[in-house]
């Protein structure tokens, strides 16, 4: 968020109902400045969408909320701690809370969606195998998947294949819920399926999400707010409608996918 577009940075640190704060984050890979001068709140709770230009940082910034990649500067809050300069086994206490669907699903050819869908559990957490049976098969059922247990990635669809890493991205009920890029690639119909499921998890498990797409229908369906990340700054945030009515010459011609107006072709 920016002064010079009427919006006011963020105090730090961030008070009650703010999950998830960017403040003032840099980051670099190598020479190229990926992020600059960002920042952001996701409020808790709430489904955050992250749109702009491909390669324009936006997966950068889940990766930067959930420790795996680390600002060159500025700060960020996770559930009222700074992660900022934390260790990486601190880092792995706050990643108990957190969910991440890939965008390529992420899931092991070797392993069966079962075993796919409990390895967070058997990585972060102490449960008994009754209870990672458990919470396995209940994950499967919120996103569809009720008998699939035992079958490999290969032997499922593209969109089965998400939904399994959703499954998984969830089976330990997280407070904070990260989807990269969860409709690349999908058909319509498959487009309409993975959003409705984004919207059950959400209404099931009350976490705050945060959604990386470039899929305008499924982001107007499924977000509380709507960031829009341009040259590593975001540049308009806000509700659905306050976006979709922004003055902004450049978050209006992407939304109307236009090629006259001022962002660069």
């Amino acid at each position: 968020m920016i002064e010079a577009q009427g919006l006011p940075r963020p105090a730090a640190p961030p008070g009650q109902g703010i999950c998830i704060r960017l403040q003032d984050v840099e980051f670099r890979y190598g020479e190229r400045i990926v992020l600059s001068d960002c920042s952001l709140d996701c409020v808790s709770g709430h489904v955050t969408c992250i749109i702009g230009l491909s390669g324009a940082g936006k997966s950068t910034i889940l990766r930067v909320a959930n420790g795996l990649r680390r600002p060159s500067h500025g700060r960020v809050w996770v559930s009222g701690r700074e992660i900022t300069g934390m260790t990486d086994r601190e880092l792995v206490e706050v990643r108990k809370h957190m969910g991440f669907a890939f965008q390529y699903n992420a899931l092991f050819d070797s392993m069966t969606i079962k075993e796919n869908v409990a390895f967070p559990l058997y990585e972060l957490t102490d449960y008994d195998q009754h209870e990672i049976d458990r919470r396995v098969l209940a994950a499967l059922e919120s996103v569809g998947l009720e008998g699939v247990e035992d079958k490999l990635p290969a032997e499922l669809s593209g969109g089965m294949q998400k939904r399994a890493g959703f499954a998984r991205a969830i089976v330990n009920e997280p407070d904070i819920i990260l989807f990269d890029e969860p409709t690349t690639g999908l058909d319509p119909i498959m487009l309409h399926l993975i959003t409705s499921t984004i919207k059950s998890i959400q209404e099931r498990l009350q976490a705050t999400s945060v959604v990386v797409s470039h899929d305008l229908q499924s982001v107007f369906a499924i977000a509380d707010e709507v960031a829009f990340l341009f040259e590593g700054t975001i540049i308009e945030y806000g509700p659905v409608d306050r976006v979709r009515h922004s003055p902004n010459p450049i978050v209006q011609q992407f939304l109307q996918g236009s090629d006259i107006g001022p962002i660069p072709l």
